[in-house]
């Protein structure tokens, strides 16, 4: 995508099992980039253990100076974000492309 962000692309479901792995690859892509982009697309459920591993990993995120977003969630995510108001928390764009049109397009 560009130099400055790393995709983070998890895949099934995202539980206790999966939660610290997916946690270390977020932070790892902040080491790499000042934006993470985490695209949900090929994630089928995502449970609180999941949600606050993407918590924790926002903290850690903004602390090592860069930024989180998130992208192409399914029905079931869009609605955990709602209930829990982590769609307030989180800048969430509808895909890779809507992100890029509003960061990275000189003209966006």
């Amino acid at each position: 995508m560009s130099p400055n962000v790393t995709v983070v692309k998890p895949a099934d479901i995202l539980d206790n099992n999966k939660a610290v792995s997916f946690r270390r690859q977020i932070i790892e892509g902040a080491k790499q980039a000042s934006m993470v982009l985490v695209d949900f697309s090929q994630v089928t459920f995502m449970d609180s253990s999941g949600l606050g591993a993407l918590v924790l990993a926002r903290k850690e995120v903004r602390n090592a100076g860069s930024q989180l977003y998130l992208c192409s969630l399914n029905h079931q995510l869009q609605m955990l974000f709602e209930l829990t108001s982590m769609d307030q928390i989180f800048d969430i764009f509808t895909d890779q492309e809507e992100f890029k049109r509003q960061y990275l397009d000189p003209l966006g």
